[in-house]
């Protein structure tokens, strides 16, 4: 057939095609369309026009809305809302269900061998080429393409949609294009993650996770990605872990996948990096353990320990154990913590056992299969393997002490640790060693410990040794080193004096006192303005004023040197003014044991001289009573002068023992009456707290010399001096003296005067002691003087502010007492109150029940106030009646109100009597009181106070 004929066959079977198309398209046109079919003719550019035809089509078959797709999109290819619609109508035909949650696939409806999902693809493409620049129809296409399994099409598709899209709107499409890498896995997952780092290279966190997950895992990029995360100082992890964490995932994937990084470390893999210029992740091109390892080591210096094991173990898992030992070693020499060292030792430790274990067992099993062990291995190696491990466990101590010297280089206590170490394992050439490193090493100003006894312990090693004269060399060099304090240098020269005692050196010890005790160059004027304790002067210029070297040097010379020597020691601690009172009384304490009692006593003089008061009291003290034990009353005179002196400056709360003393010579060796004066003045001269103790003794003593009426002076000074309290209970004293010496008016007005500064709710003894004086000494009147008495002393204090004040407080300081004792045994004060209550409640019932039976029971109360003669006289007519009954007596109970008058009756504000409610009057018997006419009988009743004399009327 000639080329005419078969382009007329094609035409013609391409036109029976169109026309069956046609056939076609008008069966799919119905009778309701033509409405919508004449309008989308007229308007074929409105979308509205087509899409009210797709809504009246929306229950049409597929092939129907297909159809007018097809149209609609051919009038208006660049519209996204038709195309989107068109595609999800497409899409839905061959997929079904609800997206997965991961990845966003649903379930295919129909095979991948239907040529509709590539006419589909065909859809989406055609739909590409005016709306490229909307990232939704990419991710549909994507997406779509993700179910029909084709990678490289699907990874080219992102590829070019990341190439269309703007870069702002990339996230939208990353998120897609990273669960499609997570689907796919291998090498395209890789290259895929790498770009995506390049935009946010704070992902790399997850890009190790998805290096994980894969089949099989990459274990050495991870670790590289790793690497580079811990390398970058300003990579802030989006899981929110620290840089640790992230060292110590890297340090656990180096040791669980040791050999695969091994291998693609020997492999010399070269990967890429992510990122550009500084802020790129994974910029380690090559995994190099040792460098990054270190590199923590130096920043993580709280957890040194554990990456040193992990660079060991490193080199453990490459079998190079060599290599591990030299790591380990290394960590040992420079950790700096005792915890760090512990963590590298113990697992240095279980590396050389395992080791040791491993070839015995090796060894073991080779001799027990027969196989040859010449030139492999043999019990050599077993040996210095367990040589190795033996000496590793030796060396323990030192490197625990090499740690903690170098934490603190100037720790005195560690050296001497260490020199000890030495001596028990018998190396004296290491302890030297050691002694003179650790002087080249500590800075005296800076020493931590006693580093004046590490010289000492270094002379006395010599010592021991044998060795005396290179002790002192090291001991002369100590006293030229430069120490923090004084003390220390004086110490070192004790010790060197203690030295030469120990070998019976005598005088070459008091030679090198005398070396230490030298002042430094310069006039007597220059020393005294040395202090010892300024600390901007160096201790060598001190150390003349030590007292310490002082005592020493003196303690020598009474024990080897001369009277005259010793003295003059002593001389010169007082001139150089640092003696203190027990130097004073050692210097003292030496004369008087020579017999040199003149002597002793000057320098007591000196010390008071010296220091004065209060320190001189001590003084003043001993040096009296050596003196009185020694004179007694020989030298009186001169005693006297010395008390005088000593109680010149005395202050007021140290006179005390000084005057008694005083007084006390001479009651012993002089007149009473001086002694009595020297009480009189210890009165005015010791201070407040003393001085109710010293008018005790003054008065006792007065008493006992010249007895109780030489006392009313002393008596009436003391209560003028002391306070209210102090001077109240002088009174009450007072009063009892003046009632045995049968002065009852004396006594009274006593009480009187006391009464003044004592408040009857405050001062309950008093009044109570006051009222049996009463009672036993008084009468009617007296009785009611003491009440009217009580009462205005009562308003008084009421009227006082400032001891309402003090009264407040008290109450609340009582209060809080309580309170605390409540809270502290809440059961016990119930109790107690339980108790009271029931007590009061017996009581009250015992008395209405008293009151009931006998309202006439007579109360002992007083008889009525003696009359004078003319008052007799007067009174003749109502005496006639001869009746034996005072009838102006009223009965007084001693348990009444003290309130409350003997007549029921009571002051009120106004100074009006009032009747007292409660109070019953009742009618006195004849026969109680004896007639006026009884008076004169006198005799044995007037001998006898007021309630026996009623008890016997009665």
């Amino acid at each position: 057939m000639t080329a005419e004929a078969m382009d007329a066959t094609d035409n013609a079977t391409t036109r029976t095609n169109i026309e069956q198309l046609k056939q076609d398209y008008y069966l799919l046109i119905e009778q309701d369309d033509i409405v919508f079919e004449e309008e989308t003719l007229r308007n074929p550019f409105s979308i509205k026009c087509w899409l009210r035809y797709l809504e009246h089509k929306s229950d049409s078959s597929i092939e129907s809305r297909i159809f007018i797709y097809e149209r609609a999109v051919k009038e208006l290819p660049g519209s996204y809302k038709l195309w989107k619609q068109y595609l999800d109508l497409r899409t839905s035909v061959l997929l079904e269900g609800k997206p997965d949650a991961e990845t966003g696939l649903r379930t295919r409806r129909r095979s991948l061998r239907d040529r509709e999902w590539e006419r589909v693809n065909n859809a989406f493409e055609r739909s590409l080429v005016l709306c490229n620049k909307f990232p939704v129809i990419w991710i549909d296409y994507c997406r779509f393409l993700m179910h029909q399994n084709t990678p490289t099409r699907t990874r080219r598709t992102f590829d070019r949609a990341l190439r269309s899209l703007p870069i702002t709107q990339h996230a939208k499409l990353w998120d897609l294009y990273l669960k499609f890498a997570r689907l796919v896995g291998g090498e395209t997952a890789v290259r895929v993650w790498r770009r995506f780092l390049k935009l946010e290279p704070g992902e790399a966190e997850e890009y190790v996770a998805v290096l994980l997950e894969l089949k099989p895992p990459r274990y050495a990029e991870a670790a590289r990605v790793l690497a580079s995360i811990v390398e970058d100082t300003k990579f802030a992890s989006r899981k929110g872990k620290t840089s640790y964490q992230i060292w110590m995932e890297l340090l656990e994937l180096v040791k669980k996948h040791p050999k695969e990084i091994i291998k693609a470390t020997q492999d010399n893999i070269l990967v890429g990096t992510v990122g550009t210029g500084d802020d790129r992740v994974g910029a380690v091109d090559r995994l190099d353990v040792d460098r990054m390892i270190r590199s923590g080591i130096g920043r993580f210096t709280d957890q040194v320990g554990l990456l040193w094991n992990g660079l060991a173990n490193w080199y453990v898992a490459k079998d190079e154990w060599e290599k591990a030992r030299d790591i380990y070693e290394e960590a040992i020499a420079s950790v700096k913590t005792v915890q760090d060292f512990t963590i590298v030792f113990d697992a240095y430790a279980k590396m050389e056992e395992t080791i040791l274990s491993t070839t015995m067992e090796v060894l073991q099993q080779m001799v027990g299969n027969g196989e040859d062990i010449e030139g492999g291995l043999d019990e050599i190696d077993i040996d210095l393997n367990l040589a190795r491990f033996e000496k590793l466990m030796e060396r323990r101590p030192f490197l625990v002490n090499d740690v903690l010297l170098r934490q603190n280089p100037q720790n005195v206590h560690e050296w001497e640790k260490r020199v000890a170490l030495w001596v028990d394992r018998n190396n004296k050439k290491k302890a030297v060693e050691t002694y003179s490193e650790a002087l080249q090493t500590i800075q005296p100003q800076k020493a931590h410990g006693k580093l004046h006894m590490l010289w000492v312990h270094f002379a006395e090693f010599y010592e021991k040794g044998g060795d005396l004269p290179h002790a002192r060399q090291i001991l002369e060099k100590a006293t030229r080193v430069p120490f923090k304090k004084a003390d220390d240098l004086a110490e070192v020269w004790c010790q060197w004096a203690e030295m030469e005692l120990r070998h019976d050196n005598f005088e070459q010890a008091i030679e090198v006192m005398g070396r230490a005790t030298a002042p430094p160059r310069g006039s007597e004027k220059f020393h005294q303005s040395i202090r010892y304790n300024d600390e901007s002067k160096e201790p060598q210029k001190r150390l003349f004023k030590s007292l310490k070297l002082w005592s020493f040097y003196v303690d020598l010379e009474e024990s080897l040197g001369t009277v005259e020597s010793t003295k003059a020691l002593y001389d010169r601690i007082l001139e150089l003014k640092i003696a203190t009172p027990q130097i004073i009384i050692n210097y003292a304490t030496f004369l008087e044991e020579q017999k040199w009692f003149e002597e002793s006593y000057k320098a007591y003089e000196k010390g008071i001289e010296v220091f004065g008061y209060p320190i001189a009291f001590d003084i003043w003290n001993l040096y009296l009573t050596k003196f009185i034990a020694r004179y007694g009353g020989t030298k009186i005179e001169r005693t006297r002068d010395l008390f005088e002196h000593a109680l010149d400056k005395c202050p007021p709360n140290l006179a005390k023992p000084l005057y008694l003393m005083y007084a006390k010579l001479e009651e012993d060796h002089g007149l009473a009456r001086h002694a009595m004066r020297i009480y009189d003045r210890a009165t005015r001269a010791v201070s407040d707290q003393d001085r109710l103790e010293v008018f005790n003794i003054y008065i006792s003593k007065a008493t006992s010399y010249f007895g109780l009426t030489s006392t009313r002076e002393i008596y009436e000074k003391a209560i003028e001096v002391l306070p209210d309290r102090k001077a109240r209970d002088m009174c009450v004293r007072f009063s009892d003296m003046e009632t045995r010496l049968g002065e009852i008016d004396r006594a009274r007005a006593i009480w009187g005067y006391a009464s003044q500064f004592s408040d009857p709710r405050m001062d309950v003894e008093f009044w109570k002691l006051w009222h049996e004086f009463e009672v036993k000494h008084g009468n009617e009147d007296t009785f009611k003087e003491m009440l009217r008495i009580k009462r205005s002393v009562q308003a008084k204090f009421n009227t006082d502010v400032t001891f309402i004040t003090a009264q407040i407080l008290a109450n609340q300081a009582n209060e809080a007492i309580a309170a605390s004792a409540a809270s502290a045994a809440p059961s016990t004060m119930a109790e107690l109150e339980a108790e009271e209550t029931e007590r009061l409640e017996a009581e009250a019932v015992a008395a209405a029940k008293a009151q009931k039976e006998g309202a006439n029971t007579r109360v002992v109360g007083f008889v009525r106030a003696k009359k004078t003669e003319p008052e007799l006289r007067g009174n003749a007519e109502e005496e006639a009646g001869g009746a034996s009954a005072n009838p102006d007596a009223i009965e007084i109970d001693e348990d009444d109100d003290e309130d409350e008058d003997e007549d029921g009756m009571e002051e009120d504000g106004d100074g009006k009597e009032v009747e007292v409610e409660g109070v019953q009057k009742i009618a006195v018997p004849d026969a109680v009181f004896g007639g006026l006419a009884n008076l004169a009988k006198g005799g044995e009743e007037e001998k006898l106070g007021a309630k026996e004399r009623f008890k016997r009327k009665r």
